[in-house]
């Protein structure tokens, strides 16, 4: 490797730092400022909101580089903007209305894992199970920031077993797609996944429908 390189390869990342830490510092900044002009601050915070921050631009570099590096960098970005988004939350006392985030913002991350795809399919099928019913918790925490904002209101209706069948049928789905691999052991994960997801959506329709034994 030449000189040139190392010293590209040394200071791309210092400059990813340095952009990731003022841009997380301008995020703490401005959500200082806001609650302090809305009469919500509450200094404390600060506590959880900096150090939010910090990690979450500690994460940037290691995402920048790729690779193998990229998926750690990621995950301590993601630790990073939900502990942000606790302080903020703490910051303004927003936790009541709030607290959704705290489904949402987990979920998307364990989502956003798909672009890391393994090389086994039935690793791969593992993979995309996790995530796609992280983005079934997603849609679940914002059915609940919805409902705290009183923009949706389902009344009597048990609707939460109407997501334990969106997440049946996505495991049906994700199992069923290993009929296309002619790989060892691809029976026995279909009905490993098929079967339980079959049992789970029964469940979910009796509630839904209101004819569960509670």
């Amino acid at each position: 490797m030449s000189a040139e390189t190392q010293t590209t390869v040394g200071v791309r990342p210092a400059r990813v730092w340095w952009t990731a830490a003022a841009a997380v510092a301008a995020g703490a900044a401005t959500v200082t400022t806001v609650a302090q002009a809305t009469g919500r601050f509450h200094w404390w915070a600060g506590f959880v909101l900096i150090p939010g921050a910090v990690i979450a631009a500690a994460g940037a570099p290691l995402l920048a580089r790729g690779g193998g590096r990229a998926f750690t960098g990621y995950l301590i970005a993601w630790v990073g903007a939900i502990v942000f988004t606790v302080g903020a939350l703490l910051m303004f006392g927003a936790m009541d209305k709030g607290w959704p985030l705290m489904i949402i913002l987990p979920t998307v991350a364990v989502a956003g894992t798909y672009a890391w795809r393994a090389g086994h399919p039935l690793a791969r099928a593992f993979h995309r199970t996790i995530a796609t019913l992280a983005l079934a918790g997603t849609a679940l925490g914002v059915t609940f920031l919805l409902m705290q904002a009183d923009a949706v209101d389902f009344g009597e209706t048990n609707w939460w077993g109407g997501f334990m069948m969106a997440g049946a049928v996505i495991i049906v789905l994700n199992g069923l797609e290993l009929l296309r691999h002619r790989i060892e052991y691809r029976v026995q994960a279909i009905a490993l996944a098929v079967f339980p997801a079959a049992l789970v959506f029964l469940i979910g329709l009796r509630i839904f429908r209101g004819d569960w034994p509670y």
